[in-house]
């Protein structure tokens, strides 16, 4: 009698011993290899089916079995899927062919910058009297009236920036002169200010002043010697005859 884990142990031996890896590779024998294409072929029917109806994606499937047996699938059709493929590798063959195109026609432009900027390398050492060994005559000749117009250019800029300099200056010596005159002016009105109520601060000081009149008949007592003394108390002036 077995025991119940002795037929565990042998139920999963079985299992893992029951399906292995299947080296891919051609089928010999007849009979094998045609079972295992209809099962396959099944299978793939099966998944582009599902493919079709989980995704909503258009699927056409052609199998032709060794006998030449047609075996298909189109969840719309096979001739209109077909013509859009031709029309989606068209598509791309276009696509690529123009970035081809854009790709050469870059190359072409790169290399023609590339040209430019040496030579333009070369002519700025030229111009600074290098690298003249490689010149000929003729060429040499050209670089030195090139040089000539350059420094005519130069310096008719140069007199342009020098007369502007100077008008510029002789307008600003101008306008300080205007305003030196401007504040000499302005001083001397001070000044002319300043002498008249010079001349007006006497007499408003007599005037602040208060006047006193006297009587020539009588003297205060204040200005009597102190040393006096009279009888009469009361007696506050002198009076003449």
């Amino acid at each position: 009698m077995e025991l119940p884990n002795q037929v565990a142990e042998g139920s999963s031996n079985q299992k893992k011993t029951g399906r292995g890896k299947i080296e891919i590779k051609r089928i010999e024998n007849t009979t094998n290899r045609q079972v295992t294409f209809c099962k396959r072929r099944n299978g793939l029917l099966k998944k582009a089916y599902e493919l079709s109806v989980l995704c909503d994606a258009e699927v056409a499937l052609v199998v032709f079995s060794t006998r030449g047996r047609l075996y298909e699938y189109a969840n719309n059709s096979v001739r209109a899927t077909i013509e859009r493929y031709k029309k989606a590798c068209a598509a791309s063959s276009n696509t690529e062919s123009v970035a081809e195109a854009n790709t050469q026609f870059y190359q072409q432009e790169s290399s023609k910058l590339k040209r430019q900027i040496r030579e333009i390398q070369n002519l700025n050492r030229h111009i600074l009297g290098e690298a003249l060994s490689t010149l000929s005559l003729k060429e040499l000749k050209n670089l030195e009236g090139r040089l000539e117009k350059g420094l005519s250019r130069v310096r008719s800029r140069k007199h342009e920036t020098l007369f502007a300099e100077v008008e510029f200056m002789q307008k600003r010596e101008m306008e300080l002169q205007n305003h030196n005159n401007y504040l000499r002016a302005k001083i001397a009105e001070q000044e002319r200010a300043r002498e008249q109520q010079a001349n007006l601060m006497p007499a408003t000081v007599c005037e602040s002043i208060p006047s006193q009149s006297y009587d020539r008949n009588f003297f205060p007592v204040n200005l009597l010697d102190s040393n006096h003394q009279y009888s009469r108390p009361d007696q506050t002036a002198l009076q003449l005859v």
